[in-house]
């Protein structure tokens, strides 16, 4: 510090002046980020319509949703920003009417926590949710708690899934009814493993899917074939020394056979780091909805993939074990991701949040700011014909 203040002695700028230059950078900076329109590029042959479903100055995020009996039931969170709030509330609605209008049913919060990454599952003939306990500031959970319900209307209070302490969920998926099987991440990242149950409460671990890299946020779905294949989130490293990024951020690519004991990793895409990743299928192809870092390598300083100073989007890619495809953007911007899908048909309706599209924030800005919950409705054959065309790397 001496030092410091010694060059700016012998520079003659004062204390006072550097730091009134900073702070109109700063402005400068964010007043830029506020301004700019937005850049997405959204393929309207593919992506046919969107609209708010939730847009109340909240910060709205972490979507999922499903369709069950009929009716389309979307979870998400509303808090004052990004990063954990005791204040944070986790919203349960349901749709008659193809998710153009919803109706409350529940909300949860976590006794005085941040409750965060709500995720559905349809198990016998209860329809499940799991969501993330946390309670440090930069958002690191570290806990899965469960509810359910018999009616769609009736849920049971929250409890913690038994004897997986410390592994976070991600998406339930089954092949044949019985079996459910699951991705989950360990809360201090590094490691991610598949789950499996058959009553939705008590789970079993059957194998390591990854470990290293800083990997978290892993999902999976069922190719044609029987086997499944896996993404994961590599940050290469933590949050806090990771804010601008990493050069080597990256969705890794992982496949496995029947019983899933071991995994083959295939690729690490740098297509992007697939954030809040869901992984559906159509027609014998797996495609992916998750966060995309538009421009990398090509928009500034600090912005390796990952960066807090990046613009973001909520895309569609094809998951191909030859690497990711990049296909669409969603209308979307600043903080964005996390996403429900549900398939009918040639439709997918996709649920997620993101900051007002009519502008292009940083990350770190939506992250302070309010976001809405949005719907796109996505036409499949238009999604399959475009991926027919696209290289996956």
């Amino acid at each position: 510090m001496k030092n410091f203040l010694k060059i700016l002695k012998i520079t003659g700028i004062s204390l006072v002046t550097l730091v009134g230059v900073v702070v109109l950078f700063l402005a400068i900076l964010f007043g830029y980020w506020y301004l700019r329109p937005n850049q997405a590029h959204v393929d309207k042959s593919v992506v046919v319509d969107s609209w708010d479903i939730a847009n109340d100055k909240n910060h709205n995020s972490n979507t999922d949703m499903i369709q069950w009996k009929d009716r389309f039931y979307i979870a998400y969170v509303s808090s004052p920003f990004h990063f954990a709030s005791n204040k944070s509330v986790l919203h349960i609605q349901v749709s008659n009417d193809l998710g153009h209008t919803w109706s409350d049913v529940t909300q949860f919060n976590a006794n005085g926590q941040d409750i965060r990454d709500p995720k559905f599952a349809i198990i016998g003939n209860r329809l499940f949710l799991y969501a993330l306990k946390n309670d440090t500031f930069l958002a690191e959970p570290y806990l899965t708690m469960y509810s359910y319900t018999t009616d769609g209307a009736a849920w049971q209070e929250l409890k913690q899934v038994p004897n997986v302490d410390g592994w976070l969920f991600w998406r339930p998926k089954t092949q044949d009814g019985v079996t459910y099987y699951d991705a989950a991440y360990w809360h201090e990242h590094g490691k991610s493993v598949l789950l499996k149950s058959t009553d939705g409460i008590n789970w079993e671990i059957v194998s390591s899917i990854h470990q290293g890299q800083h990997n978290d946020e892993t999902d999976i779905a069922f190719l044609p074939d029987g086997r499944l294949l896996a993404t994961a989130r590599l940050e290469y490293d933590s949050f806090g020394d990771g804010m601008f990024g990493h050069p080597l951020g990256a969705t890794l690519i992982t496949v496995s056979a029947p019983p899933f004991t071991t995994w083959t990793d295939l690729l690490q895409s740098r297509v992007t780091r697939l954030d809040g990743p869901n992984l559906f299928n159509y027609d014998g192809r797996i495609f992916a909805v998750g966060r995309y870092q538009a421009n990398l390598y090509h928009s500034g300083p600090l912005t390796d993939q990952g960066s807090v100073l990046a613009r973001k989007r909520t895309s569609l890619f094809e998951v191909r074990q030859a690497g990711l495809a990049y296909l669409t953007d969603l209308p979307s911007d600043g903080d964005t991701s996390y996403e429900g899908v549900i398939v009918t048909g040639d439709k997918a309706y996709i649920s997620y949040y993101t900051s007002p599209i009519d502008h292009d924030y940083a990350w770190i800005l939506g992250m302070l700011s309010a976001s809405q919950v949005r719907m796109a409705v996505v036409d499949l054959k238009a999604l399959e014909a475009l991926a027919s065309q696209t290289t996956a790397r």
